[in-house]
């Protein structure tokens, strides 16, 4: 048995990149920051997460996410390769949101 399952909650780090490989099939890509205190120093480490959002869910974030908006999401891990313009081969981890909430939006 396996599982491949990831929830955040955190805060959105950028306005969503809205792609269109296909017609009427958006692609969002966001980042979304999250924090924890470490150590006895109480140091506070922010991890940044890469989220992409599929069809309907994708129209959604396009319409109603922006920088700031604090987001609850539920999904999976995947990375892929891929090849950047100096022709290096490079691997991304991103979490492929299937679920989610806006908790809070920026005023």
């Amino acid at each position: 048995m396996s599982v491949n399952k990831v929830i955040l909650i955190g805060h959105v780090g950028m306005d969503p990149d809205v792609r269109y490989p296909e017609k009427d099939r958006p692609i969002a890509y966001v980042s979304l920051a999250t924090n924890e205190v470490r150590g006895s120093s109480r140091v506070e480490v922010t991890e940044w997460h890469a989220l992409v959002f599929g069809g309907q869910n994708a129209s959604i974030v396009e319409r109603y996410v922006r920088k700031g908006t604090q987001l609850y999401v539920e999904g999976y891990l995947r990375t892929r390769e891929y090849e950047d313009r100096m022709k290096i081969i490079r691997k991304r981890t991103e979490i492929i949101v299937e679920r989610f909430e806006i908790l809070s939006r920026k005023q």
